[in-house]
């Protein structure tokens, strides 16, 4: 199969295989898409250069196949990472001991109350960091890299010290 022919492949096929993407890839890996759909025509290529398609059906039908059966792979492949990942983590803490005084639980709450009203990409960081979660453990549930973890992470800080500043607050 030559370059342009499998240029054409594609361009007449790729309704078939985002169909399939859409209808069986979970939405939480929907950022992972072009990585699907990658893999989809890879196999498909090999498959088709080894003369594996036997003309049984539409070659559309053949190829919705390898992408339902590419999206289950990859749905089982990142279902099996999240438990790595969630077994490697430590057990969520208690936010505060009822016998911590007063104060604490005051600031503890202040604190809950200026992450809350961060933007949602940086208080899903520090919420985890928080947690006790590892940067490439937050990276891996996030779907982000590790550096945009620690900048995330620098700038929700930066954030709450400049709510709590406003407040008046002297920590």
């Amino acid at each position: 199969m030559t370059e342009k022919e499998f240029t054409k492949f594609v361009n007449d096929t790729k309704s078939v295989v985002l169909g399939a993407i859409q209808k069986y890839l979970n939405a939480e890996y929907a950022s992972s898409i072009d990585d699907v759909v990658q893999e989809i025509y890879l196999r498909a290529y090999k498959a088709l250069s080894a003369k594996k398609f036997r003309s049984d059906s539409a070659i559309s039908t053949w190829l919705y196949t390898i992408a339902k059966n590419e999206c289950f792979r990859f749905n089982e492949k990142m279902a099996k990472e999240r438990a790595n990942v969630e077994e490697m983590t430590p057990e969520t803490p208690e936010p505060y001991k009822n016998d911590e005084p007063g104060w604490a639980k005051e600031t503890t709450l202040y604190f809950k109350e200026l992450i809350k009203n961060l933007p949602d990409k940086y208080r899903e960081v520090i919420e985890l960091d928080i947690l006790g979660y590892r940067d490439k453990q937050i990276a891996q549930m996030l779907n982000i890299s590790a550096g945009t973890v620690k900048s995330r992470n620098s700038r929700a800080r930066d954030m709450i010290r400049q709510l709590a500043a406003q407040d008046g607050y002297n920590g």
